[in-house]
Formats: structure tokens, C-alpha cells, sequence
């Protein structure tokens, strides 16, 4: 099955946690803190496999959550970093934040890889915080959430060679008749309902052939596949518009061809600058009214090459085949221009530190500053507390409060901790 699109949700592992612990050894008195740090959650990692072909894999399993640190220890020893966690895509695919369609990467190549998501630092354990007045900590930071975006995935195919034209008027024949593919041929429109890919043999060499599924008008406003597979034209390096000489279908192969090249341009006006050449197919049906020198008078007017050809027979296919032979050899192979997104930490204290909410006259503080300071905070410790009101004030939660309107007295809520508001 070929998909070439998916949805997925990512997420990096959390930092571990800080530990607070005191050394505890014999004949040593007074030992220090030694709470170790918390270590680093792993990252959220896309690599370019080259055995890939489709995102078929993404159409089973949606959620990918990267290891956690552990927790810190006795001893000033740090917990273990948590496992990156690598996913294979293959190579074409371009990956995109989901919620605001800003592309992060694209990635034409093997060798590449792309962090998507960061894993979130480790907590201090309590040896970071002892000073020449506070000698006893009795609190360390807790580790920081990992990075989680909710991503899209479109696969581009890369091929020498694109099939365009309407429906039903021989592509899949054709792609047959010169390759290894074995597309399913039938006389009905949309037979062809994914791409297919076809590894040609001329000579000595060889080159890909993509048969995209049928085109219509419209298409690209997305209409029929509409927008599904005009993607995958972008990064052929030479189109062979097949079109339907013989007229089967009522239809005039003039206008067909020009209808396809305006959707085509439509779509991505780049397509223009792409080689093209015109296949009449299905010569072994015309009737002798001059249809196909009307077809080649007029292409030759707007400057196209034209083949005659039937797929079904085998007429004029190995001209086709070595013709393009010939151009991709003149042709440089294009260099997809690679774009990579370079991650920055993840802060999410920086992005949505706290709020500060009225709900039945108590002060409803939440966010993930909020979040990680309570948990890192002994209640029960002068010192901690003291930490804990000092980062407070300099976050501007106090500040905060005071504009929502507490005043003395009024009771705080963070998390599920409550508090009187002392000014």
C-alpha cells in the first residue's frame, strides 16, 4: 500500500529530577549535600532510510515518545541520560508542524537526520544550591519536560521520468510495456489510484519512472486526487504527457493537453521550465481523419516534441524511451535545495510561564513554571521556602497576583498547594 501522507504526534523524553541527599559515611561528621542531577531526556530524531518507500508505517502507529532521564542519586551521581529515539522515514519526505503548516525540514536524501523535538535538561540536585549560608538543602530542581509537536508528513517521489495526462488514457500501459511495474491496467477511469514507480532499462543505463494517477480540470484546487499527487511531478526532471490520439472518449487532444499543463502550472507555476514531451497514444485506434497531424501541427506551434505511439501494441515506445535516455544524460541531476529547522531547547517556561486565574474568589496560579517550581519546593524546610518565594518574585508571579487583585489574606492555589497572600 503507498501512502504518501501522514499525521503523527511526537514527544521527547523529560529530564530526570534532582536528588536531595546528604553524605552519610563513617568517621564524617557532618557530611554535605551530594544529590545528584537528573539526566537529560532523549531527542525525537527522523533519519532518511533508503529501503523506505512509502509513510505506510505511520498509518498504524501514531505516537512516538522518546525516553526519559532518570533521576539523580547519592554520591553527586547524575542519572543516566534517557535513549534518543530514531524514526525512519523515507528519503522525499518533508515534515511539517501540524498546527501552524510551517515546513521543518525537507529531506531529499539519505545520510540526513532532523531533530524534531529536544529532550527537556535534568534537574539540579541539591549539592547545585548549597552556598556558605545555606550549607543543608533540602530541595533540588525537578527535570524539564521534553519538547512535543504534532507533526505532518508528505513523501515527494523522486523519479527521472513523470506520466502526466487525464485519466484512462494510458499511463499505467505504458508504464507496464517499459518497466519492472505492475500497475493495475483497466478500461475505467481513476484505475490508478496511487503512484507508480518503474525502474526503465535502456542499454546501459536505467532511470525511474513515476506514473502519476489521472489529472483532471481543476485539480489543482483540488479537484478528483486533486492536490494528493501533484506533488509528486515537482521533482521529476522530464514529463511525458501521454493524451489520447484516437478520440474515444469525445474528447479533443489539443485541448486535453493544454487543460493538464494549465493545472500543472496552476499548481507550481516551476513546472513550466521542466522538459516536456508529447506521447499521442492509442495511434492504433485513429481512423484516418488526420487527427494526430492536427495534434503535431499544433504542439509543434507552442514548441513540444511529439512521439506517436500505442502502449498496447508497443508502437513508438522505444523512440520515447530513448529519447528521454538522451535528455536526462544532457540534464543535470537537479539538486533539491535541503532545509532543515534547527530546534532551539524547549522552553516551555518561556513560551507560557503561568497564569493567573480568579475562580471563586481564590487565585488559581498554573503553568508549567509553576509546575516545576512546587515540585521542587520542601514546604516543610525554612531554606526551601525561601528559594521557593525568591524565584517567585523574580518569575513576577507576586507581581502578577497583585494586578489580578490580591491583596492580604487571599488565599493562592498552585497546584495543589494554597497559600495566603502576604504582601
Amino acid at each position: 500500500m503507498f501512502i504518501d501522507t501522514a499525521k503523527i504526534f511526537v514527544k521527547a523524553g523529560r529530564g530526570g529530577d534532582g536528588a536531595v541527599s546528604f553524605r552519610r559515611e563513617k568517621y564524617v561528621a557532618a557530611g554535605g549535600p551530594d544529590g545528584g542531577d537528573g539526566g537529560r531526556g532523549g531527542d525525537v530524531i527522523f533519519e532518511i532510510d533508503d529501503r523506505l518507500t512509502t509513510l505506510m508505517d505511520f498509518k498504524y502507529k501514531k505516537n512516538y515518545t522518546a525516553q526519559g532521564g532518570a533521576d539523580g542519586y547519592g554520591k553527586k551521581c547524575s542519572g543516566r541520560d534517557g535513549e534518543d529515539l530514531i524514526i525512519k522515514i523515507p528519503a522525499g519526505t518533508m515534515i511539517y508542524d501540524a498546527r501552524t503548516n510551517r515546513i521543518l525540514a525537507d529531506m531529499p536524501q539519505a545520510g540526513k537526520s532532523f531533530i524534531a523535538a529536544k529532550g527537556g535538561s535534568g534537574g539540579f540536585g541539591n549539592a547545585h544550591f548549597a552556598t556558605p549560608t545555606r550549607q543543608a538543602p533540602m530541595f533540588a530542581k525537578s527535570g524539564l519536560p521534553g519538547g512535543e509537536l504534532e507533526l505532518k508528513l508528505e513523501l515527494k517521489l523522486l523519479a527521472d521520468v513523470g506520466l502526466v495526462g487525464f485519466p484512462n488514457v494510458g499511463k499505467s500501459t505504458f508504464l507496464a510495456a517499459v518497466s519492472d511495474a505492475a500497475p493495475k491496467i483497466a478500461n475505467y477511469h481513476f484505475t490508478t489510484l496511487t503512484p507508480n514507480l518503474g525502474v526503465v532499462k535502456f542499454s546501459d543505463k536505467s532511470f525511474v519512472i513515476a506514473d502519476i494517477p489521472g489529472i483532471i480540470e481543476g485539480a489543482s484546487e483540488g479537484a478528483g486526487l486533486g492536490h494528493d499527487f501533484l506533488r509528486h511531478i515537482e521533482r521529476t526532471r522530464i514529463l511525458v504527457h501521454i493524451v489520447d490520439i484516437s478520440g474515444s472518449e469525445d474528447r479533443d487532444p489539443c485541448e486535453d493537453f493544454k487543460i493538464i499543463n494549465n493545472e500543472l502550472f496552476s499548481y507550481n507555476k516551476n513546472l513550466s521550465e521542466k522538459g516536456q514531451i508529447a506521447a499521442a497514444n492509442k495511434a492504433d485506434l485513429l481512423s484516418g481523419d488526420g487527427a494526430y497531424e492536427r495534434f503535431e501541427k499544433e504542439l509543434a506551434r507552442r514548441g513540444y516534441k511529439v512521439f506517436k505511439m500505442s502502449a498496447a501494441t508497443g508502437q513508438g515506445v522505444s523512440e520515447i524511451i530513448k529519447y528521454c535516455a538522451g535528455e536526462l544524460d544532457k540534464l543535470p541531476v537537479p539538486k533539491i535545495t535541503e532545509f532543515y529547522t534547527s530546534p532551539a531547547e524547549y522552553r516551555p517556561d518561556a513560551e507560557n510561564p503561568f497564569t493567573v486565574e480568579v475562580i471563586d474568589g481564590i487565585y488559581n496560579v498554573s503553568g508549567t513554571f509553576v509546575e516545576r517550581i512546587v515540585s521542587s519546593t520542601n514546604f516543610n524546610d525554612s531554606e526551601s521556602l525561601q528559594y521557593f518565594q525568591r524565584a517567585l518574585i523574580k518569575a513576577g508571579v507576586i507581581e502578577a497576583l497583585k494586578n489580578a487583585g490580591a491583596g492580604e489574606g487571599d488565599t493562592v492555589r498552585m497546584m495543589d498547594a494554597e497559600f495566603d497572600f502576604v504582601e
